[in-house]
């Protein structure tokens, strides 16, 4: 029983198979695969007509030269279908134009005008209308091909557009959108390692600030690469061909140049003798890459791509085999980590050179562009990780900074209260000098006078009497002058006079009071409203003791010219200022030189005049 049932399920099962194999076979009718072609190919004005196979790569069938050229394919379908077929080709142009029985299915480019948009990038997919196709069939294609990109037709494939279009999809994910993908990843790395070029800036070092060249290199690598990859997708470049074709070809020379200098960087080379001479040597490279350019775009010599891409590729293989042999004997791990994406995009490489350039294929897809993304992503964690190290350094740094700043911080506090407890120790021994200084020019002098006066048995009771005075109006000056406001000199006179008038009706003197009220002379402060105090005080107290007068009068006045002056005028005997010898006007003028004030004494019987003016 058990054998009959196993007999049955295999029956099943075999049934099941061959009912697939057979919808696979009819799937596989369904979709044609034209290769066969008859061509015929104008260059430089001759035209031949030839039977070829495709793909038909135009650049390795007339090196450096453009053209035109027309391929014929007939097909034969068994009944004429009643649904959509499609038609997907990988590629062709760069400029095209394809017909299906005399009616145009898509046009793109101009035929007869090289060195236009180019088409030839992308794959084609055209919805054929049931009405359009018959039992036989002849589609014919145009084509313009321009020197240097890759113009030519590639293989159609035709059948019935749902089987088709996935075919077409798959080959525009990978090379359109997959292009797209890769050119944002690579423009978004290049821009933040830019980024980080430009602001971070190392200043501890000695010399100039220095920025870190690993991030320059990276964004360069990868600015280059997007250039490079973008224009697989940009069909109308932004300047004309063969400039376009410079700027991507620059663009894959700096891409290498910068990698390999990246590299160079990580493994911390960037000082070694031969590191100089490899700088050099890819600054040769990037020269003969313009000369390239031009021999092979420009001029229609292509032997000249093909010898810089040898010298590039022996460059980099050269230059890889080292970094990975260094990786594998003692790296650190970011040496390790771009080693391994290094090995993996040369293998990417090779594989790519034997597909376009080696075999014959036409329209395939480049893994490099693929393959890179891991060395982008690559780059992009070793500079992240160098960004995050030199920021937990610069934090480290603030962090020790801060500390020694609050350090100074506290330490000039103590130093400040140190020099401002000085300062007030200073003021105050200052002002206790100044006092001294004052009793002993002004009270000590006058008690001293009176004692002089007294031993000698020859003045007066009245004359020592008038000394004492004048020692006591000293000695209530010096108290006035610690409480004077700075600049206010109507108030300093008018101090005075409170003082030295009753002295003055004692003496029969009629004092004469014309004062204005002046501002405040901001130039004077307590030292110097002081000094000008006991020069008021020296002159009223020699008219007193001297004088003889009987008329005493004091101005104070502001001068045109801006500034102050102050009169002291008495109608006395006068005396000759220049012969007199006292020690009074001896003080008087010192006092005025230590203000700058100006002094000026006049005198003559009758009339002396003391004159103080500041500006």
């Amino acid at each position: 029983m058990m054998r009959l049932w196993c007999g049955l399920w295999r029956g099943v099962l075999s049934g099941f198979g061959l009912l697939l194999a057979c919808l696979s076979l009819q799937a596989q009718a369904a979709t044609l695969e034209l290769r066969e072609a008859q061509a015929t190919v104008t260059v430089q004005g001759q035209a031949t007509r030839q039977a070829v196979s495709l793909p038909y790569h135009w650049d390795r069938h007339h090196k450096g030269l453009p053209g035109q050229a027309t391929f014929e394919m007939s097909f034969e379908l068994p009944e004429v279908p009643t649904l959509p077929f499609g038609l997907y080709v990988p590629r062709l142009g760069n400029a095209y134009e394809i017909w299906l029985n005399g009616t145009l299915l898509q046009r793109n480019g101009d035929l007869q005008n090289g060195n236009g948009a180019d088409f030839a990038k992308g794959p084609r997919h055209i919805v054929i209308s049931p009405g359009l196709l018959r039992t036989n069939n002849l589609i014919r294609v145009h084509i313009r091909a321009d020197v240097g990109r890759r113009g030519g037709l590639a293989a159609l494939t035709l059948g019935p557009d749902d089987e088709v279009r996935p075919i077409y999809l798959g080959d525009y994910r990978w090379r359109s959108t997959g292009s797209l993908v890769v050119v944002i990843l690579s423009l978004l790395i290049g821009v933040v390692a830019l980024a980080l070029w430009a602001t971070q800036v190392d200043v501890t070092g000695p010399g100039r600030p220095r920025r870190d060249p690993l991030y320059l290199f990276a964004a360069l690598a990868e600015l280059c690469w997007t250039v490079s990859v973008s224009d697989v997708i940009i069909e109308n470049p932004p300047v004309p061909w063969p400039w376009w074709g410079m700027v991507t070809l620059l663009s894959v020379t700096v891409w290498i140049g910068s990698m390999i200098l990246f590299c160079v960087e990580i493994a911390g080379w960037g000082r070694l003798p031969m590191v100089s001479w490899l700088r050099r040597w890819l600054a040769l490279l990037l020269a003969a890459s313009v000369a390239a350019a031009l021999g092979s775009l420009a001029f229609g010599h292509p032997v000249t791509m093909t010898l810089l891409y040898a010298a590039l590729g022996l460059t980099s293989l050269t230059f890889v085999s080292f970094f990975i042999w260094k990786a594998a004997r003692e790296a650190s791990i970011a040496h390790r980590l771009v080693a391994g994406a290094l090995l993996l995009n040369t293998l990417v490489g090779l594989r790519d050179l034997y597909v376009f350039r080696l075999s014959p294929v036409y329209g395939g897809n480049t893994l490099l562009r693929y393959s890179s993304v891991l060395f982008g992503l690559t780059l992009a964690y070793i500079v992240i990780t160098r960004f995050r190290a030199a920021s937990g350094q610069a934090r480290d740094l603030m962090v020790n900074m801060a500390a020694r700043v609050a350090q100074k911080e506290q330490e000039l506090a103590q130093t400040y209260q140190r020099v401002e407890q000085l300062a007030r120790e200073q003021e105050r021994t200052a002002e206790r000098t100044r006092i001294l200084r004052d009793m002993h020019d002004g009270v000590g002098s006058h008690i001293s006078t009176a004692i002089r006066q007294l031993e000698s048995g020859r003045a007066s009771q009245g004359e020592v009497l008038h000394t004492l005075r004048d020692s006591l109006d000293q000695l209530k000056l010096s108290i006035d002058a610690m409480n004077l406001p700075p600049g206010d000199i109507t108030a300093l006179l008018a101090n005075l006079r409170y003082r030295l008038e009753p002295r003055f009706k004692a003496s029969d003197i009629e004092l004469q009071w014309d004062v204005d009220l002046l501002p405040l002379l901001p130039r004077l402060d307590h030292k110097a409203m002081r000094h000008l105090q006991f020069m008021v005080f020296e002159a009223l107290s020699n008219v007193l003791q001297h004088a003889h007068a009987s008329v005493l009068r004091i101005e104070l006045r502001t001068m045109p010219g801006g500034g102050v002056k102050l009169l002291v005028i008495d109608n006395g005997c006068g005396f000759e200022p220049d012969r007199v010898k006292r020690r009074g006007l001896s003080s008087l003028r010192e006092r005025a030189a230590a203000i700058e004030a100006g002094l000026v004494i006049v005198s003559a019987s009758g009339s002396t005049v003391v004159e103080i003016s500041l500006d």
